[in-house]
């Protein structure tokens, strides 16, 4: 089990932030050629000042019409990516691990908070499934790989909180934690998580085109 655990932490680990940060670059790559490509012209739409509004605007809660006509989804999407990014950075066990390994360390979440926000993730997973399952609208744009990706999600947290509360077993799912942790990062690229990253440009081009060329608001 140790010598799993070291590599995983270690020579798999690095191997997770190469393609990480490969697959990254290669995706914005591909899709600057792309964009290049198709329409050669998109990027002179760019406006910084209707982006910046419209990517600002769709930050805030219950900021458009369609977050209007769903307040539940707009709820759960919103505490959804809160968790999602703030629970793996401020972790107690995380932090350790970045002071250990690279001397750096910084505050951490309350343990209570921590599970709270473990908890809203996997049950915002769980939402995101059933509406895949039950609403028609949702279930027709539903592909296998959408399955795929909530697993890969929620399998970070479920198996995190397994090994913080020392339940039966957490020593084979420390190491579960960890290839789930790293499988997720790897996946970010080459997968619709890739929309982190994307948002900014996608949000940012379609406020320069409704607000510089329709003369209209995007929400």
């Amino acid at each position: 089990m140790h010598d799993l655990y070291s590599f995983f932490t270690g020579p798999f680990a690095w191997l997770t932030f190469i393609v990480f940060i490969g697959g990254s670059v290669w995706r914005f790559s591909s899709l600057w050629q792309l964009a290049q490509k198709k329409d050669g012209h998109v990027f002179e739409y760019m406006d910084t000042k209707f982006a910046l509004r419209s990517i600002a605007h769709w930050l805030v809660p219950f900021g458009s019409r369609s977050m209007k006509l769903n307040p539940a989804m707009t709820v759960v999407t919103f505490l959804f990516h809160i968790c999602l990014f703030i629970t793996p950075i401020f972790v107690f066990g995380h932090v350790i691990l970045w002071k250990e390994n690279f001397n750096i360390s910084w505050f951490t979440l309350p343990n209570a908070v921590a599970d709270v926000m473990t908890f809203i993730v996997i049950a915002s997973c769980i939402f995101f499934l059933w509406r895949r399952i039950t609403l028609p609208e949702v279930k027709y744009l539903t592909t296998p790989s959408d399955f795929v990706i909530l697993f890969i999600v929620a399998a970070p947290f479920i198996t995190g909180f397994w090994v913080y509360h020392q339940f039966a077993g957490s020593a084979f799912m420390t190491i579960i934690h960890i290839i789930s942790g790293e499988v997720m990062l790897m996946a970010i690229p080459f997968t619709k998580l890739f929309h982190m990253f994307l948002f900014p440009f996608t949000r940012g081009y379609i406020g320069s085109e409704f607000g510089g060329v329709r003369m209209a608001k995007d929400w």
